[in-house]
């Protein structure tokens, strides 16, 4: 099962709730809604090795996939392999702009 880590304040993880929620092959992970889900997420977060760009830019890093291989893929825009196994589209994914300090998306 693939592991989702959304938050629900975060407007880049707005269509992939929508688009993941109902699929069992998902496990949607809210990290604003407990301390144990928030501190599994950093701990992947500040120690893998795929978030070294996201650390860099002092971004959240989510939505992020953390597939069953352990693979992490954190936009939407880049799992869309397995959008069109589901048999749905990524065309209508926007970021958000509401995330970052900046106002430059999560």
């Amino acid at each position: 099962m693939t592991k989702i880590y959304v938050m629900e304040s975060c407007p880049d993880c707005t269509q992939v709730k929508q688009l993941y929620g109902n699929n069992p092959e998902y496990e949607l992970i809210d990290i604003g809604q407990q301390a144990r889900s928030l501190k599994e997420f950093l701990a992947l977060r500040d120690s893998h090795p795929a978030f070294e760009k996201v650390r860099k830019r002092g971004n959240i890093g989510i939505p992020c996939f953390v597939k069953k291989d352990g693979t992490i893929i954190i936009s939407l825009k880049h799992y869309d392999a397995d959008q069109a196994e589901a048999g749905r589209l990524v065309e209508s994914y926007a970021e958000g702009a509401a995330c970052n300090l900046d106002g430059t998306g999560c």
